[in-house]
């Protein structure tokens, strides 16, 4: 990004307020990338599933290929609100164009929303997404064996969720790779506020099992965490937590991306564009998982 870009990420601070987020979304918004016909065939708004928000949209390469990598994207919006974006909006159109620029399928999701849909909701709406994908996203051109699911904040909740297997079902065993960007893991050491009780109930007695961080600290799975400099504290403490756990059950470290002068949700606004930050260890991430086939995912071998 730009010094005066940066400038301003930092004078905005670590609060989470909808003054911070119009003001970060329109920093980047004129030069966001944009999904076009040179650039990608964009199907809107597929059904995978019953309710109104079982939602996707499909950013394919315009360029004829089989078996491209597959990223689905998972929106935050604190678990209560927020969308993949209609048609002209920037956001997350330039995710999927970013996506289909670097020659992948982009799957831009919705879920439902607390208070109507409490947890596992999001994860059982993940796992629908991705059942409906691995019947049909080798249509647009892309690997049912090589599909990474990213999620952002509330997203990245959710995703963590699937993977530590809270949506009840075995359909995971394809899945290549999760990104989970200033997520919330261990619910027993976080300040609750009203959006995290909207979703995962108030009782504390359920926080330990609605938590993930013991599932993702030992799975096989690749995985890719991040956090933003300028994130508020709750977010780089459960980066850390989720660092720790992994490296007391592995012996290792997790692969974490500290993004330097970001916000909560500057990352994804800037990705593509000059200085960005993400896009290019994300990208390498993608480009090396492996494409998967059934009985040899990562997570069915440690069945």
């Amino acid at each position: 990004m730009s010094p005066e870009q940066a400038r301003r990420i930092a004078a905005l601070g670590t609060a989470l307020t909808p003054e911070v987020f119009a003001a970060t979304a329109g920093m980047f918004a004129a030069e966001a990338l944009r999904p076009g016909g040179d650039c990608c065939a964009v199907t809107r708004d597929v059904a995978y599933g019953p309710d109104p928000r079982h939602r996707l949209d499909i950013f394919a390469p315009v360029a004829a290929a089989v078996d491209r990598p597959v990223l689905v994207f998972v929106h935050g919006g604190g678990f209560v609100r927020g969308d993949k974006g209609e048609p002209d909006d920037p956001y997350y159109n330039n995710l999927g164009a970013w996506a289909a620029g670097c020659g992948f399928v982009g799957v831009n999701m919705t879920y439902r929303l607390a208070p109507g849909a409490q947890w596992p909701a999001g994860a059982e709406d993940i796992a629908t997404a991705l059942r409906w994908l691995k019947g049909h996203v080798a249509a647009s051109g892309g690997d049912a064996g090589r599909i990474v699911l990213m999620g952002q904040s509330a997203g990245a909740v959710h995703v963590a969720s699937y993977v530590a297997g809270h949506h009840g079902g075995t359909d995971d065993t394809l899945l290549a790779g999760a990104v989970m960007l200033s997520g919330l893991y261990d619910l027993t050491r976080l300040d609750h506020s009203d959006f995290e009780r909207a979703y995962f109930g108030a009782d504390p007695a359920g926080f330990a099992a609605r938590s993930s961080i013991a599932a993702l600290a030992r799975t096989p799975l690749p995985l890719l965490f991040g956090v933003a400099e300028f994130d508020p504290d709750s977010f780089q403490h459960q980066a850390m937590l989720v660092s720790q756990a992994t490296r007391s059950a592995t012996g290792r470290l997790p692969r974490l991306l500290y993004l330097l002068g970001h916000n909560h949700l500057s990352p994804l606004c800037q990705i593509g564009l000059p200085g960005d930050s993400l896009g290019p260890q994300l990208r390498q991430f993608i480009t090396h998982l492996p494409s998967l086939r059934p009985g040899d995912g990562p997570l069915a071998r440690s069945a």
